[in-house]
């Protein structure tokens, strides 16, 4: 393995003949989990001692091997990888002691998924995995490009496991879809991310199925599978913005525009476009400050510094794409509840929405469609300009996330622009004067969807679609009343399912317009015996 880091294996089970695992206690273990007389039993977290190799159970089925490379690698280095697919299993060796038992402490405290499925995590009785040369190719070339990218090298293919795998590259396009979408991914943000692994020329991003989704052409078929190799199945953000990663049938993008959506980084001179905005001047700032891959998106600030060994691999500094640390309690923060401190985050967390509908629009109908993206605590209509408004979100974080999702929506038969304020906050009215119930002040409302850390609502915030998700449903309230109901507001109810024994239903409306209306008029709708409907936005279609 010259060229590449060469303490690291990779094994996929597959016989006593192409691996051996061994341990440093008195019993050796092989391949087919015999250890001489007994079955390796499934280890007990509080009664094995600490090593550097951990067990993971009740893996999905279609679990990749970077989805449980991607596991350790906040904590440090890893070594070895030994997957059991047939029974939903895997070791993990890391580099040290140290790191293996802060992954295991921390995955105690927040319960590790894998692709929305909790997994168990413990320390494994034996103390290394030992590899022999007879490896599945994938799973070696995937650690090793992981492991290159950890070492902040660049991923090569010096060996002819590596050579092997990227001579299959159909093309230098990626398809990218972005799961758990808790916080804005821009082309910033995926540019500097993938040009780790070559020339990034073209990026288009879109939403389809109500997945966020994007378009990535590289000048070489190699570095597109390099990158799909290495990234695939990883985290952006801790627990948050999950890459799936395949090649698109396509060999070359056609970029019209040079704006937020779309880019050719070949041809400057492009136009930005009539109908999509080029980025906010102040959103740029920020992004280029905050949110090139921090690790943490900003306004995630640790309680305190001393970070342990944490790093992500997708956290690149701000400088030249070299590794920065990223936190233990940024870490648990990030998993736990995407918990930003408002005050501390590099951009302000006010909106400027303009374009509105000054015939329809009110403080309670935009704090409701913006509190789908983050707790809205003040809404402004401007006097002077009554198709225009302020919108002040607990942080940052909460601003762009509403500001990629609902920027270019149509609302009310008018497309609306959402670009970040150059204010701080919003003023309320002084005392005693009558702003025509223009300015509305929500900050004690009991409506907020995120004021609680680790909320479920944190695991289902989806673009606008036309599919709505209803929770908090009555007993006695049959689909026809729902579907009445939906139809009042002013649209048409194409499709209706109820699930979870009649206490949630999706319904679909015709239009994404005719859904955000609805949301605006019905989320929190009085549904009587004290039950007051829950509306979202759902990926899910009927």
């Amino acid at each position: 393995m010259d060229g590449i880091a060469t303490d690291v294996a990779v094994g996929v089970k597959r016989g006593s003949d192409e691996l051996n695992l061994y341990s440093t206690s008195p019993n050796s273990v092989t391949a087919n989990g015999n250890d001489g007389s007994k079955k390796l039993r499934v280890e007990d977290r509080m009664e094995s001692p600490p090593s550097r190799v951990l067990h993971i159970r009740k893996l999905p089925s279609e679990v990749s091997e970077t989805e449980v490379i991607a596991l350790g690698l906040p904590f440090g280095k890893v070594t070895n990888i030994l997957m059991l697919k047939g029974k939903n299993q895997a070791f993990l060796e890391l580099g040290t002691e140290e790191a293996a038992v802060t992954m295991v402490n921390y995955y105690t405290a927040v319960t590790p998924q894998v692709r929305n499925v909790p997994v168990f995590i413990q320390f494994s009785n034996h103390k290394e995995l030992k590899t022999d040369s007879a490896l599945n190719q994938r799973a070696q070339a995937v650690l090793q490009a992981v492991s290159a990218v950890q070492d902040g090298g660049s991923p090569n293919s010096d060996t002819s496991a590596l050579d092997s795998v990227l001579a299959q590259a159909p093309s230098p396009v990626l398809r990218i879809i972005i799961d758990n979408m808790f916080y804005p991914v821009t082309l910033d943000v995926l540019q500097q991310i993938f040009s780790k692994f070559g020339t990034v020329m073209k990026i288009i991003t879109f939403t389809k199925n109500n997945q966020f989704q994007a378009l990535l052409q590289f000048s070489e078929p190699v570095n597109a599978q390099q990158a799909r190799l290495s990234l695939d199945g990883q985290n952006i953000y801790n627990s948050c913005c999950t890459l799936r990663i395949d090649f698109s049938k396509l060999v070359n993008l056609n970029v019209k525009y040079n704006n937020d959506k779309s880019r050719d980084y070949t041809r400057p001179e492009l136009p930005a476009g009539d109908g999509q905005p080029t980025l906010d001047p102040a959103m740029a700032a920020a992004l280029n400050k905050d949110s090139s891959l921090l690790g943490t998106p900003s306004g995630m600030v640790a309680p305190y510094s001393s970070g342990g060994g944490f790093q992500s691999s997708l956290s690149y500094s701000q400088g030249g794409g070299a590794m920065s640390p990223l936190s233990a309690a940024a870490a648990a923060a990030a998993a736990a509840g995407r918990v930003a401190l408002s005050g501390h985050s590099g951009c302000s967390g006010v909106l400027l929405v303009s374009n509105l509908n000054e015939e329809m629009v009110t403080p309670q109908s935009l704090f409701t469609l913006f509190g789908v993206y983050g707790d809205a605590q003040r809404v402004k209509i401007l006097y002077n300009k009554k198709d225009s408004a302020l919108i002040q979100m607990s942080d940052g974080n909460q601003a762009q996330l509403a500001m990629s999702h609902l920027n270019g929506q149509k609302m009310n038969g008018k497309i609306i622009r959402v670009t970040l304020s150059k204010h701080q906050t919003v003023q309320l009215p002084r005392e005693g004067l009558d702003d025509q119930g223009l300015t509305k002040d929500f900050t004690n409302s009991p409506l907020h969807r995120f004021k609680k850390p680790g909320s479920k609502n944190f695991q289902n915030i989806f673009p606008p679609s036309a599919t709505l998700h209803l929770s908090n449903v009555p007993e006695d309230v049959t689909e026809e009343d729902l579907r009445l109901l939906f139809s009042n507001a002013g649209g048409t109810v194409k499709a209706f399912k109820f699930f979870q024994g009649h206490k949630m239903a999706l319904l679909q409306m015709s239009t994404v317009e005719e859904a955000i209306q609805a949301l605006m008029d019905l989320h929190n709708y009085d549904m009587g015996s004290n039950h007051h409907l829950k509306v979202s936005f759902s990926k899910s279609t009927i």
